[in-house]
């Protein structure tokens, strides 16, 4: 179930909202210019190719693009596999993104399997979003976020782009990240 905890961004200790209610999600993350919607899952194969998924969820992958625009579309799977050259692998993936950063372009994605958590810092507020499966959320272009796939990353995700370069983050050099609640924090106070 997907969870959205807020706090104000100078006081990390204290939640001014913590929902798992898809509605008052979606409420909540529309005030910030955020899509949220629920898809329904699609069987998969435990270790999907790319094609695979989108095959999978075609409809509503074409029910995006024509309405967002999007011109690049592809999925990632990452499961944990006993290994160092796996585990170096999620490490580094881990913390592409787990700093402050913005993109040029919108940020969606969808959640076909596993989990993933999007932190907005909008307004002097901090929105931890956690998806789950069947979560899709669009974080708006120049919005000040980062992301967390916690420290074993277990998903299935599809992700839109505008064009090539709209994935590279631009680092805005702050501690604020590490101050707040990790992916793997927020699953253990479920």
């Amino acid at each position: 179930m997907t969870l959205l905890t807020v706090w104000d961004d100078t006081d990390p200790d204290t939640e001014t909202l913590r929902t798992e209610d898809a509605e008052e999600i979606a409420d909540e993350l529309k005030q910030l210019g955020v899509r949220f919607h629920r898809w329904p899952l699609r069987d998969l194969p435990e270790l999907p190719s790319s094609e695979q998924v989108l095959e999978a969820y075609r409809e509503e992958v074409d029910r995006v693009i024509d309405a967002e625009g999007y011109i690049k579309v592809d999925a990632i799977s990452m499961k944990p596999e006993d290994s160092d050259e796996w585990r170096e692998k999620a490490r580094a993936a881990r913390e592409r993104f787990l700093s402050e950063h913005t993109h040029d372009d919108d940020e969606d994605r969808f959640f076909a399997r596993g989990a993933g958590v999007f932190y907005l810092h909008v307004d002097g507020k901090v929105y931890a979003v956690l998806c789950e499966a069947g979560d899709l959320l669009s974080v708006p272009a120049h919005t000040t976020h980062w992301f967390d796939m916690g420290t074993s990353p277990d998903f299935v995700s599809i992700r839109f782009f505008h064009d090539d370069d709209g994935w590279i983050g631009e680092f805005l050099n702050t501690d604020t990240a590490e101050k707040f609640p990790s992916f793997d924090e927020l699953m253990a106070s479920r």
